[in-house]
Formats: C-alpha cells, structure tokens, sequence
C-alpha cells in the first residue's frame, strides 16, 4: 500500500512539474512524441482567422503555409528535423503586424534563436473621401517609401509621387487622389512590399 501511494505522489509530483513548465512556456517550445522523435509545438495566442503562418528559409522559399482557421489560441505540432540543414523561420502574417520566428537546423538539430525574434509593424492604408491616409509604427525608425501610381487607359501605370520616410517612429502621410482614375500604391519597409490598388471611377 505504501508502494502505491508513493508511486501516487510520484505522478502527482511530475504532472504538477509539467503542468508549471507548460504554464510559463514561451510561444515556442520542444517535445518529444511517443516514439521519441523530436518535434516541436507552435502555440500562437490571440490569432484571428485570416491570419498567415509560414515556414520559409531565407530564401524567401515558402516550405509550409497554412490560413488560420478560426481565432484564439493556435496549437500544432511540426517535424523540423526532416529539414535539410540550414537557417529557416516561422513568419505570422497578421492585420497590423508580422512576427518572425527564426530557427536553425543542423544534422536533425532544431535550435530557436529566441533573441532573433522580430516583430515587423506593417503600414495601414486607410481611404476617406478623395483622400488617402498612411500610417506605420516605425519602433526601429526603419524607414517606409512610398510609391504612388496612376493608370493609364491602356492599362500601364505611371509614377505619380515617390516618398521615402526615415527617421521617425510615427510615420503618417495624407494624399489627395482625384476622381475618375486608379492608382496603386507600393509601400516598401523593412524589406517587405505592400500594395494596394483603389478605383476613384
């Protein structure tokens, strides 16, 4: 009996210990799966549906994308080590931000560099009237250039405007775009392009 109730204490004692670790767990962490292989657990909170998650090497080679389904809390699992050696990392693309997650693989090695994580805020485009408002977070005073194009009748774009903002944490621009035409509009910041096409017909 006082065998049973030391094992008891035991596994009471080693789900309280995994219970803690899992508790104060960062957004990435390891395991191992039932026949020892090892993997690794993407936990992302606060996710809406809609929102982006990618692997890519630096490449810019896109290995795995996947949409978010549904919003909250998003859980998977993922075997890197099938990975052939080399610098990767996990991007979440979401509204108003993107958030990097690199990782190296070596000889079926999975290491995160955890100081490495960077969090891109993306420009946001809003439209009023017949004007334009364009607004980025710049923590880093990374700078944000702007390209405005109008379209032409056959179809071709011509360069309009061309802005290049540094310096500034808080970058906002407004511009007045006349009725009757489309335009596109070429964001570039922290090597990422956006664009946005808006009809004024």
């Amino acid at each position: 009996m006082k065998k049973v109730i030391r094992n008891i204490k035991k596994t009471l004692l080693t789900v309280a210990m995994l219970t803690a670790m899992i508790g104060n767990a960062n957004e990435i962490s390891s395991f191992k799966t039932k026949e020892g292989l090892k993997g690794t657990a993407l936990t992302i909170e606060n996710v809406k549906e809609g929102d982006l998650l990618s692997i890519r090497n630096y490449n810019g080679i896109i290995i795995y994308k996947e949409l978010i389904q549904s919003s909250g809390t998003y859980e998977k699992g993922f075997d890197l080590t099938e990975l052939p050696n080399g610098d990767y990392f996990f991007e979440i693309d979401k509204d108003l931000k993107i958030k990097t997650i690199p990782f190296t693989v070596k000889e079926n090695n999975v290491v995160f560099n955890k100081e490495k994580e960077v969090v891109v805020f993306k420009p946001y485009i809003r439209e009023k009237n017949d004007l334009v408002f364009i607004t980025k977070l710049a923590l880093n005073l990374e700078p944000l250039k702007i390209r405005i194009y109008g379209k032409y009748d056959d179809g071709s774009f011509v360069l309009l405007s061309s802005e290049k903002i540094s310096g500034v944490q808080n970058i906002e621009r407004v511009y007045k775009l006349k009725k009757g035409g489309d335009y596109k509009i070429e964001l570039d910041s922290d090597n990422k392009k956006f664009t946005k096409f808006i009809n004024r017909n």
